[in-house]
Order: C-alpha cells, then sequence, then structure tokens
C-alpha cells in the first residue's frame, strides 16, 4: 500500500456477551491497530471521521478512518512512526506527527510530509501536545520545546526527565509531568508552579475538555483501596475528589466532563464503564477483555455519543466503538 491508499470497510457488529449493548468493531484485529495519547486530537470538527495508526501494509502508519463508511485512507509513509505522538490541528487542515527524530506535517489535500524540526542526536524526547494557536510542543529530556511558525524555542528548562505534555484547552498555558508532580507555565515560560495534588500516586491526567480542572486518577498506597477520580482547579488551587472507581486504569471526560467513560484494569472485571458525575454511580458497557488492561487507551468523541476503546480480544490490538447515545447528552465543542 502506498500513501493515499484507500481500504475498504472492516467494521463488524456485534452483541456484548455480558451487557447485550451493540459494540462495532472498526479494524481488523488480524493486524494491530490503535489509538494515539488520549489527550491528542483524533477527531474532526464534524466528528465524521479519525485518525488512528494501523500495521495495515506491515509497518506503522497513520490513516483516516470515515467513521460512516468505515473507508480507511493512509496518510503517511514514516519509517520510524511514534504511535502515541500524533494529532489533528484544531481546524482539521494539519497532522502532526513524529517519524523517529522529526517532527513532520500533512495537509488534508496533500499528503506530502513536510519536516517541522528535528530533535538533535542524543536529545531525546517525551510528550507532545497541539495548543489550539497551533504550536507543537513536546519534552527534550528536561526542557519544553514550542514549535510554531512565528517562534521557536524553549520554554522550560526544568530540574529532571520531563515525561508528558499537554496544552490546557482554551488557555495559553501548558502542563507537564515529572515522574507524580505536575507543572503548569504559562506559553510564553512564565509564571511556572506545581500544582498541588493529593497526596500518592497519580495515574493517567487529562484536561477536563473546557481546560477548567486537571482530572487525574488517584492510586492509594494500599491496593486494597479503590481508586479515585480527582480533579485540581489551577486557579484556585483546589482538589475535590470526583468518584471512586471500579479500579479505573483509564479514563476520558465527555464534551462537559459531566460523565466519564473508563476502562477497568481489573482481569476479572474487565469491563468499559461510564460514571456518572451526579450521582457517582457507574454503568457497565462492555466487556474489553484485553491480554493487558493498560493497552486500553479510552476516548470519548467530541459530541460524547460514541466511545473508543482498544483491545486484543479477537487477535491483535483493534480500535472498538460503543454507541451511548442512549445513556449520554450530546455535548458541543463550541
Amino acid at each position: 500500500m502506498t500513501v493515499g491508499a484507500v481500504t475498504g470497510s472492516e467494521f463488524k457488529r456485534y452483541a456484548d456477551p455480558a451487557t447485550e449493548l451493540d459494540v462495532v468493531r472498526l479494524t481488523n484485529p488480524t493486524f494491530a491497530s490503535g489509538l494515539s495519547a488520549p489527550h491528542l486530537r483524533q477527531f474532526t470538527k464534524r466528528v465524521d471521521a479519525m485518525v488512528y495508526w494501523s500495521e495495515r501494509d506491515g509497518t506503522r502508519q497513520i490513516y483516516r478512518l470515515d467513521l460512516k463508511s468505515g473507508e480507511s485512507k493512509q496518510l503517511t509513509g514514516a519509517a520510524a512512526l511514534d504511535v502515541t505522538s500524533f494529532a489533528l490541528s484544531a481546524d482539521d487542515r494539519f497532522l502532526y506527527y513524529f517519524d523517529g527524530p522529526v517532527l513532520q506535517s500533512v495537509t488534508s489535500g496533500a499528503l506530502k510530509p513536510r519536516d517541522v524540526y528535528k530533535v538533535p542526536e542524543g536529545s531525546g524526547r517525551t510528550g507532545f501536545t497541539v495548543a489550539a494557536d497551533g504550536a507543537v510542543l513536546f519534552a527534550e529530556g528536561a526542557r519544553v520545546m514550542r514549535i510554531a511558525l512565528q517562534k521557536t524555542g524553549v520554554i522550560v528548562e526544568a530540574e529532571a526527565k520531563i515525561e508528558l505534555v499537554m496544552a490546557r484547552p482554551r488557555h495559553a498555558q501548558v502542563a507537564y509531568r515529572q515522574g507524580d508532580a505536575f507543572w503548569l507555565v504559562n506559553s510564553d515560560g512564565s509564571g511556572r508552579k506545581q500544582l498541588k495534588l493529593a497526596a500518592g500516586a497519580v495515574g493517567e491526567a487529562l484536561w477536563s475538555p473546557n481546560g477548567r480542572t486537571l482530572i487525574y486518577l488517584h492510586i492509594p498506597v494500599d491496593p486494597k483501596e479503590l481508586i479515585t477520580l480527582r480533579e485540581f482547579n489551577p486557579d484556585d488551587e483546589t482538589d475535590q475528589q470526583i468518584a471512586r472507581t471500579s479500579q479505573f486504569g483509564a479514563f476520558a471526560p465527555n464534551g462537559d466532563a459531566s460523565v466519564f467513560a473508563g476502562a477497568s484494569r481489573s482481569k476479572a472485571s474487565a469491563y468499559i464503564i461510564i460514571l456518572l458525575r451526579v450521582t457517582r454511580r457507574e454503568l457497565t458497557l462492555c466487556e474489553h477483555r484485553a491480554s493487558d488492561p493498560a493497552m486500553v487507551t479510552v476516548v470519548f468523541a467530541p459530541d460524547s455519543q460514541n466511545i473508543f476503546f482498544v483491545s486484543d480480544r479477537h487477535g491483535k490490538a483493534a480500535i472498538y466503538r460503543v454507541p451511548v447515545e442512549k445513556f449520554v447528552e450530546e455535548t458541543s465543542d463550541q
């Protein structure tokens, strides 16, 4: 296959064995496919398509999936694609990704890659995020880089290796993670401060869609205690518990953070679950039955009408969709 090649639908609908709710497997499990990091933009503004990675042609490449027809179009011909670091720009015009040390972009019209930046040899790279203004940010060791058309440079020189970088929605700020410590800094490098999250281990963390709070999984020291979902407001420095969870290993908020999708890391109860903020009650949607719960990336579509997750229950890693319009109201990002 080549860049621009289109393959037909691989959709397969089935009734979940545990709940009998409809689930759609979107990709063929004879080859591996998956999602990007959960904080990155993977859906188009109209929610009619999404980008994902797949080994369909024998190498890992990015594809655009038409969520109505099921057709997949190959967008890249990368030699060393980083499958956790690709995202659409806010206006859908650009797809950014790392091919080895090189940050590249392609447009929706012309699929010819353009080199944007090359990480210096020996520097290493972690984290990746695309801000609303189109700037790409990531970490080179202990510093955060900001790559933009107008200006490229370092915005933070930290004390230790940075593991995660996330642009704050609707704010000119960036959060980054060092171990269990989270820091917030303005996009120009000013105003750096540590976020005072609850004491203990921090699992997955994501901004709420409106950028008001940082939502995270709090993992207790005692493994017998339940993992809780908490949120921190950087503006007034308050931290509060949202709810206890059924041992979530991954989660995602819906469009207004009133509902959360979760993937249980318990092998005995390997389910995809929705958690209602107002009642703190959970509803089991379907089994994920992944061989390793850590692989189950889970995301809400921007309109909150579908949940997507990854599992290898039918072979190699594949992408699944669960319609939830019966349980969750439609949201808008306007």
